[in-house]
């Protein structure tokens, strides 16, 4: 049960925001998705209002326990990380190529979206573990090596989006921990020189994502179309958009992922500059409040694991609003509380739950 007591620090402005991206998602959903079902135009709209309210009810359950315990419960959710990982290279379901998924026949389950909140708990662990013991380079390797494992499995099924985002979680972590800065650059600069080995192990549809990122016409009529009707979507909305329902790339089809991936063209053709400034600006204010509530919490490991959620949402919205704009090459992550996906859906409301419990419990209940 819930303390009232806790209630008083409780973060009304985090949850306000949430609740607005997600209203405003499914607004968007529902033009971008008409004409895709034809049996029922809100088929998506509703599939995702019923994980809206999964997520609600998750997100109060982790809002009742006191995020210490996710502190003595962390080894054991690494290991079931790593578990539930490797499960998906031997039994995985196979999708556009990659086996990301576990057939549960109730829904697909995805543990790659888990494991990024997983890593995050954990690695705010170690880092808590560790106090002081950061100074060295040497001292940096034991936390590359507990993000390592389940990035590299990730990144096997294959996933390279997701593997970016435990890239950006780890310096992000590592940086507010008060690792050396020097430490963080020599590991960037060893990343980079591994880069040619990183680059043999893509498939050969992850290279020409990157190089349609650089010239488009290798593949006109794939991923460099993808790229060219996201960017007339965009560049047609103008300073108010054509209205919800009225935009022609999303109502006649061009463009290929409309509800996913690139749901964020559809926003920015049918409502505009206007639009897109709108939801970028609840963004801000959304990370603002997680970096916030880490800044008062209690304790390292509570100001950890909101920045590891804060690094988390900023690195895919930057990602996502990036492919769409054709900045940044296509990597398949979807805009958080936007993008239809139950999986994704559900951890960003944990991760919101858990930064929620920090911040109520960053004081002593007082009577």
């Amino acid at each position: 049960m819930l303390d009232r007591r806790l209630l008083k620090n409780f973060d009304y402005q985090l949850l306000l925001f949430m609740l607005l991206i997600s209203i405003y998602g499914l607004l968007v959903l529902s033009s971008a998705t008409q004409g895709i079902s034809s049996n029922d135009p809100l088929f998506y709209v509703r599939k995702q209002a019923v994980w809206l309210s999964i997520g609600a009810g998750i997100m109060m359950l982790i809002i009742s326990i006191n995020y210490l315990h996710f502190y003595h419960w962390s080894w054991y959710l690494y290991a079931v990380n790593i578990l539930f990982l490797g499960m998906v290279l031997f039994i995985g379901k196979e999708g556009l190529g990659a086996y990301r998924w576990i057939d549960l026949k109730v829904f697909d389950f995805q543990p790659s979206e888990l494991a990024k909140v997983i890593v995050i708990i954990t690695l705010a662990r170690l880092l808590v573990d560790f106090g002081e013991k950061t100074e060295s380079f040497t001292a940096v390797l034991p936390f590359l090596l507990h993000v390592f494992f389940p990035m590299l499995l990730v990144f096997l099924q294959p996933d390279l989006g997701t593997a970016l985002v435990f890239i950006a979680i780890f310096f992000g972590m590592l940086y507010m921990a008060g690792i050396p800065w020097k430490n963080l650059l020599i590991l960037a600069g060893v990343g980079l020189a591994l880069s040619p080995l990183l680059w043999m192990r893509l498939h050969d549809y992850q290279k020409l994502r990157l190089l349609v990122f650089l010239n488009p016409e290798l593949d006109p009529l794939r991923y460099g179309y993808q790229l060219k009707q996201s960017m007339i979507a965009v560049g047609s909305g103008g300073l108010a958009g054509k209205g919800l329902y009225q935009g022609s790339q999303a109502r006649l089809q061009f463009l290929p992922a409309q509800h996913t991936d690139f749901i964020f063209s559809v926003l920015g053709e049918e409502c505009g500059f206007l639009g897109a400034l709108l939801l970028l600006l609840l963004y801000f204010f959304l990370i603002y409040r997680i970096f916030r509530i880490g800044s008062l919490a209690k304790d390292k490991f509570g100001a950890l694991i909101c920045t590891g959620v804060a690094t988390m949402m900023l690195f895919q919205i930057l990602v996502n609003v990036g492919m769409v704009l054709s900045i940044m090459p296509v990597t398949g992550l979807p805009l958080p509380f936007l993008s239809y996906g139950g999986n994704s859906l559900l951890v960003n409301f944990i991760s919101i739950g858990i930064v929620l419990s920090i911040g109520m419990r960053r004081h002593k209940i007082q009577f």
